[in-house]
């Protein structure tokens, strides 16, 4: 004899039956996911400090992250912008701006070349190079700028504010290291 003989087989059971099995097998699983006294979707909003525990990101890092998400972003656009149109004054004076805010004067300058190769002339484009050369204690050459420009345009109370703030700003270092050697 047959060890499978000795097992009794179950009776089958009806069709109206097993489905009524099937219906509650397959509603108990799902029972856990939601309860009758909260909520089955989350209301509360997060913040996004919180979710992403900003506190706790190092000030350095969360630049760095900043830096190569929104502001690329921004660069990646004007630089666009400016291969289509090199003569395009405002979007390289905000490159030139973002790129100084991220500490990378090199290239801030390299903009305003290229743009005074597009447009040789062009006052702003002048002014903003004469900032940034003063801006990197570079005096001498940023008065240069601001009287060239001035020799277009000699009402021009802009360039003559920068001119006098750069010629104060070399009188005081130069009034500094007398100072300092006395």
């Amino acid at each position: 004899m047959n060890s499978h003989e000795n097992i009794a087989t179950p009776p089958l059971l009806s069709s109206r039956l097993r489905s009524v099995l099937f219906s509650v097998l397959a509603i108990l699983p799902l029972g856990g996911c939601a309860s009758w006294n909260k909520p089955v979707l989350s209301v509360k909003e997060t913040s996004p400090p919180e979710l992403l525990g900003a506190d706790q990101i190092d000030p350095a890092i969360r630049e760095r992250i900043l830096r190569a998400v929104g502001q690329d972003a921004q660069e990646r656009a004007l630089r666009d912008d400016l291969k289509q149109h090199p003569d395009n004054v405002d979007a390289a004076i905000r490159l030139t701006k973002v790129l100084l805010a991220q500490k990378r004067p090199n290239e801030a300058l390299q903009v305003l070349d290229n743009l005074l190769v597009a447009a040789p002339s062009n006052l702003r484009a002048l002014n903003a190079k004469g900032v940034v050369l003063d801006l990197e204690g570079r005096h001498d050459a940023a008065r240069a700028l601001y009287r060239q420009a001035l020799e277009t345009e000699p009402g021009n109370l802009m360039l003559r504010h920068n001119l006098n703030l750069s010629l104060g700003v070399d009188g005081k270092a130069e009034r500094s290291a007398l100072a300092r050697s006395r």
